[in-house]
């Protein structure tokens, strides 16, 4: 998820051992040096990288159950909740660019440490402020705080990505992604927990929770980390990728897909307490439902890359948002009927069709490249070298613009839903606001990568 490039280095390869090496070599695509010595520091370094990310998810997600929290006593209306859990979402994808540029600056083992230890700046004065009677403007600035844990998905991303070779890259970025968004229903889960032991007084004991695993993830970066030799940024990538049309197709369509993933599971455990009052008359009651869209989602996003895989992305990608509007069609119709079984099930198809776009779209990206680098070596416009070269440079600068533009679509979920009870009660709005977007996404994925045409990419 970068417009990071390695330059190898030639050296002896470092001793394999269990204590963590400098690294002065490192070869990935020879495959002598990735049996004997790459594959296992890769792998060392991916389990790392999981769990760092995965606790920065979770602090990142921590407003989607701290508003279940907030009771009478704050003083706070369902509008104000859903500004709370929109401000992180907002600062996590302006944050998501520059911690893609972070690693080649700073190198991938001493920003893990940095960007985990940054995620004390929102979960400590949580930890210490969340109780009645503390102003909304201060919980305004704690949500905001929050997005940190946004940032840490990009350059972790971007640093595992330097570790594989081509062949490999997609499994362990895969498995990467699914490993840090399962720290949004860990989180809703450790929600629960504490609201069913200690009761819905105590808000400040879910970032207390986190907090020896934030010092956790930060010592085991230092430990077990290492920086790869030669990472450095491409200069003028984003620029360039900036000018492309694809970039803001792939980029609505990103909004679409993991826009809504983050947006829902900051926003469901609200709009369940919103939409169905009688079900759901305290927080823990809507708390043993939230984390569920949220576990789904994150578990099926490797199916989208291996549907994508077999049968091509942009296809899986067009009849995933088609799914993805009937999801919203579904709940629209059962939050009109009050029918919870059929809205329930409507949402979580939502998550599922979500997670399965989140796989499918990023699956879409190196394959437009590749097909356009091919084009151009048609055309005698580069010589096969220098097109390999433009294609990961291109898809690095893509997925990076891609992935911050996408999860601004966190924001707009929870505005949307703010806007929706404030002006009639219900979600309604925010709902066929949802089916728009989804239309238009099917149409441009349509218009762009399926229609029959001449000069249609091919195999994306």
């Amino acid at each position: 998820m970068s417009t990071l490039t390695s330059t190898a280095v030639t050296a002896e390869p470092p001793a394999v051992t269990g204590r963590r090496q400098p690294l002065h070599d490192w070869r990935p695509e020879d495959p002598d040096f990735w049996q004997t010595t790459g594959a296992p520091i890769a792998r060392r370094n991916l389990w790392v990288s999981i769990f760092a990310e995965h606790v920065g998810f979770s602090v990142w997600s921590l407003w989607s159950v701290t508003v279940l929290f907030l009771g009478p006593a704050y003083g706070i209306d369902p509008a104000g909740k859903f500004l709370l859990t929109a401000v992180p979402a907002a600062l996590g994808a302006v944050l998501r660019l520059p911690y893609t540029l972070a690693v080649a600056r700073f190198g991938g083992r001493r920003w893990t440490i940095i960007s985990a230890l940054l995620l004390l700046v929102p979960a400590v004065p949580m930890t210490v402020l969340l109780e009645p009677g503390v102003s909304y403007s201060t919980l305004m600035v704690l949500a905001c705080l929050t997005g940190v844990g946004g940032g840490n998905f990009a350059s972790s991303m971007a640093n595992i990505n330097l570790f594989y070779p081509q062949r490999l890259k997609g499994r362990a970025l895969g498995l990467n992604a699914g490993g840090g968004n399962l720290g949004v229903p860990a989180v809703q889960l450790v929600g629960l927990a504490v609201l069913a032991t200690a009761g819905a007084a105590y808000p400040r004991l879910v970032p207390a929770v986190y907090l020896p695993l934030i010092v956790l993830a930060a010592l085991a970066a230092a430990r077990w980390l290492d920086t790869v030799p030669g990472a450095r940024n491409e200069p003028g990538a984003l620029r360039e990728a900036a000018r492309d049309p694809h970039t803001w197709v792939m980029s609505l369509l990103y909004i679409g897909t993991f826009g809504s993933f983050i947006g829902f599971g900051f926003a469901f455990g609200q709009v369940l307490q919103l939409q169905f009052a009688e079900r759901f008359p305290t927080p823990v009651d809507a708390a043993w439902l939230t984390f569920l869209g949220p576990l789904i989602g994150s578990l099926i996003r490797p199916l989208g890359g291996h549907l994508a895989d077999r049968l091509g992305g942009a296809r899986v990608t067009f009849w995933n948002f088609v799914a993805m509007a009937a999801g919203a069609s579904t709940v629209l119709y059962a939050a009109r009927e009050r029918s919870f079984g059929l809205y329930l099930a409507g949402f979580l198809a939502l998550f599922v069709f979500s997670g399965i776009g989140n796989g499918s779209t990023y699956k879409m990206i190196p394959a437009i490249f590749r097909a356009r680098a091919a084009d151009s070596m048609a055309s005698g416009q580069r010589d096969p070298e220098a097109a390999a070269r433009w294609a990961r440079r291109m898809t690095g600068a893509l997925i990076g613009i891609a992935g911050a533009i996408g999860a601004s679509g966190g924001v707009l979920v929870n505005i949307a839903f703010r806007q929706s009870f404030l002006s009639s009660g219900n979600a309604d709005a925010a709902y066929l606001a949802f089916i728009g977007w989804y239309a238009l996404c099917f149409v441009a994925t349509w218009v762009v990568y399926r229609r029959p045409r001449a000069g249609r990419l091919a195999n994306v």
